[in-house]
């Protein structure tokens, strides 16, 4: 026994892992259960299959029990519930020939039931300590649930709004993307206690450079791009010990990811030293034979020798590897090595030491939903708000008068939570129109109308509601009860936007504009010559040019989760000042996408604030080409005033005033171009944020440290160097040229 761990503890080290005591144990007790196993038990553990809508007491001779019975199946997905999961653990602890435990994962991607802001909502909080601390508090309400495995995070780099998915993921910048990622993973695995669960980090990779931002479609780029641009939170998610990665729908170097051995085996295994297991997507294995790579038999022993461990619902890995096995198409150490890679999952989670680890009942009762979980998410909702724009002060609004509140959004339970909450319970959460009415009870008066639909087009908004679409009435109805209302109120709030799953995934929009009804309606409600404010509701970055030159006031409010009725009646009622920063760039018109602020220069540059067409130069004859909004950019209901930077040594500072009424939050935001270097660099990089409250008439002085690896780069070797020379430091409120503080700093 001893010489065995001396072996298992030298090829762990030739491999550049660091084994401590625990691998070493872990270790010896996977190699005496793998040892024990045949090789169907082996790819049954590789083999993730849904769970069922079965009751508790259907469950028994359900299909799902016995193929864990027969120790064919060793994860389930989307199986909610402690009684039904402890029904389909004892069938693998107590009826499976060996007994290993299940590992049960679900789609946990914003909240458990407390929901959470959508995650680009989340990211534009820039709060990583609240970000840590709702994937924390997700995880402790999934485990109380049975839950242990989570399909998230997804830090997709996304730099076309056409792209549904990007609401799942934390905007366009990979710094700040990194980060986020690390604070996720953090919440998520903590110390793998009874009240954390494992991560999995997705889409890897690419997944977010779909062509034309249609999902599903081809991805295409250089090595170059990816080091630099694309893979940067993946990188991080892992080096922060994320437990699972999960592959991308997409090729990358025109081979699907999920057979991909260098961006595997390579990349994520050999290069950043990661030692977690590798999990497809959804079918992705079946999903290969029509990106002509072959059959079922093909595909999967593909997947298998690119270093995928775990085959989701596709039942390539159990169908078929046995017999490649036999024909000499996959080997027994690659089955082996797999198999192994996910009992270690298990292992970390504790699983073997006790399998009802997360099944304990009183914790279904008292760490769900609670009270301290529900008024975080209502904190998180208020920050990740952006606000877009406040003729002459209109916000925050006073309590008092007569309110109209109209649109689609204004009293729709079903879509609060937005896209991607499998596990919410949407009867506990209120709608705006409710949160409204309690905020102002016995100050003033709202009257509600839902005004329109979302879109003339019944079928568009069938299909873009998807399994909870709003019921489509008449138009015309519904306009005349609108403006009877707004006819008779001081301020009418417009809550419009997009329904909660006309973002997310298989969801990409081709024109980005608000639809018609709505605008139609919001046209309408301007001629009353009232103050109008709109809360835009939306997965991904919209085009708001119209409502830009004709609203006083606009409210990005994302999709905010549970508590999203009561944290938009805080911010716009002045109990908390906005200090939401887009983490995206919104544009003017639908075809500037992809659109996004770290471009690379050319050689024919028009500068940002350029307002005429300049023929010859990279431009439209027909549109600027800056965004509406720029990436960081965010209004409060305070001013601030920034001083020059000042250098000393790689110390950059400026100081930071609050020039306004109000005390808030502002998130200061550090940019570096290199000037000059072997190959052409992004003319702005976000290299660093604080995030700092200031009273009323308070300064600040905030303070950057140039690191070399904030100025460092992958070339064209990729090699990650730091080439001495000028590097412009900016220092601002956002990414705009106009509002940076600007200093050289000089490497030699």
């Amino acid at each position: 026994m001893k010489l065995k761990r001396l072996l298992v503890g030298a090829l762990l080290l030739l491999s550049g892992l660091h084994v401590t005591a625990q691998d070493t144990k872990m270790n010896d007790f996977i190699s005496q259960l793998m040892a024990r196993m045949t090789v169907e038990e082996k790819l049954g553990q590789m083999n993730l299959l849904p769970g069922t809508s079965a009751t508790t007491g259907e469950l028994k001779n359900s299909p799902l029990m016995q193929l864990i019975a027969q120790g064919k199946l060793g994860t389930i997905l989307n199986q909610k519930g402690v009684d039904g999961i402890r029904q389909l653990q004892d069938a693998a602890v107590k009826k499976s020939r060996l007994g290993i435990p299940l590992l049960v994962g679900m789609d946990v991607i914003h909240g458990y039931e407390t929901i959470f802001p959508i995650p680009l909502g989340m990211s534009c909080s820039w709060d990583l300590a609240a970000i840590e601390q709702a994937a924390r508090i997700a995880a402790k309400e999934a485990t109380a649930d049975g839950i242990c495995w989570t399909y998230s995070p997804m830090v997709d780099i996304a730099l076309d709004a056409r792209w549904g998915r990007i609401a799942e993921g934390n905007g366009e910048d990979p710094f700040l993307g990194s980060r986020i990622a690390e604070a996720l993973v953090r919440g998520y695995q903590g110390n793998y206690g009874p009240e954390n669960m494992m991560a999995c980090v997705k889409h890897y990779a690419l997944y977010g450079g779909a062509e034309a931002g249609r999902d599903y479609n081809t991805v295409d780029m250089s090595h170059i791009r990816m080091y630099n641009q694309f893979f940067p939170p993946y990188q991080a998610a892992a080096k922060a010990g994320a437990g699972s990665f999960m592959t991308s729908f997409n090729i990358v170097d025109y081979t699907p990811a999920t057979a991909n051995r260098w961006l595997i085996d390579d990349v994520l295994r050999k290069q950043w030293q990661w030692d977690g297991f590798v999990v497809t997507d959804y079918g992705a294995i079946a999903e290969m034979m029509k990106h002509g790579l072959g059959n079922l038999p093909q595909v999967s022993a593909l997947a298998l020798k690119a270093g995928t461990d775990m085959d989701m619902c596709a039942e390539g890995f159990i169908g078929t590897l046995e017999q490649s096995l036999k024909e000499g198409k996959v080997t027994m150490a690659e089955i082996d090595q797999a198999c192994r890679r996910v009992l270690e999952a298990k292992y970390k989670l504790g699983l073997f030491q006790n399998p009802y680890r997360f099944l304990d009942k009183k914790r279904r009762a008292t760490d769900i939903y609670t009270t301290e979980h529900k008024q975080a998410a209502r904190n998180l909702a208020a920050e990740s708000f952006v606000l877009l724009k406040n003729q002459d002060q209109l916000l925050p609004l006073k309590k008092q008068g007569k309110i109209a509140l109209i649109g689609p959004m204004a009293h729709n339970r079903a879509n609060m939570a937005g896209t991607w909450a499998p596990t919410a319970d949407n009867s506990k959460y209120i709608t705006l129109k409710e949160a409204m009415e309690q905020a102002l009870a016995g100050k003033a008066t709202v009257s509600y109308a839902q005004g329109c639909n979302f879109t003339s087009d019944s079928t568009l908004q069938k299909d873009g509601g998807f399994y909870r679409a709003t019921p489509f009435k008449d138009s015309e109805l519904l306009k005349r009860e609108a403006l009877a209302i707004a006819k008779d109120a001081d301020v009418i709030v417009c809550a419009m936007g997009e329904s909660a799953e006309m973002s997310g995934e298989s969801s990409s929009r081709a024109t980005l504009e608000m639809f018609d009804v709505q605008r139609e309606l919001l046209q309408a409600l301007l001629q009353l010559d009232k103050p109008v404010v709109v809360l835009n509701f939306a997965g991904r970055p919209t085009v708001l040019s119209w409502e830009q030159a004709h609203v006083p006031a606009i409210l990005q409010v994302w999709f905010g989760g549970s508590e999203a009725g009561d944290a938009i009646c805080d911010v716009l009622f002045g109990d908390k000042v906005p200090s939401g920063k887009l983490t995206t760039s919104m544009p003017q018109v639908t075809g500037q996408e992809p659109l996004y602020y770290n471009y690379l220069p050319t050689g024919r540059p028009v500068g940002e604030d350029r307002k005429e067409f300049q023929k010859f130069g990279s431009n439209y004859f027909d549109v600027r080409n800056d965004p509406l909004y720029p990436f960081g950019y965010g209004l409060s209901y305070t001013t601030f005033a920034y001083s020059d930077v000042t250098l000393n040594g790689r110390t950059a500072q400026v100081t930071v005033t609050n020039t306004g009424n109000y005390d808030a939050d502002e998130i200061v935001q550090l940019y570096i171009h290199d000037v000059v270097a072997s190959i052409t660099r992004p003319v702005k990089e976000l290299k660093g944020f604080e995030r700092i409250h200031l009273k009323k008439g308070e300064s600040k002085v905030v303070k950057f440290e140039i690191t070399d690896d904030l100025l460092k780069f992958y070339n064209s070797q990729l090699e990650y160097v730091l080439e001495p020379g000028d590097f412009e430091i900016m220092i601002g409120p956002d990414s705009s040229l106009k509002h940076l503080k600007k200093a050289v700093l000089t490497i030699q």
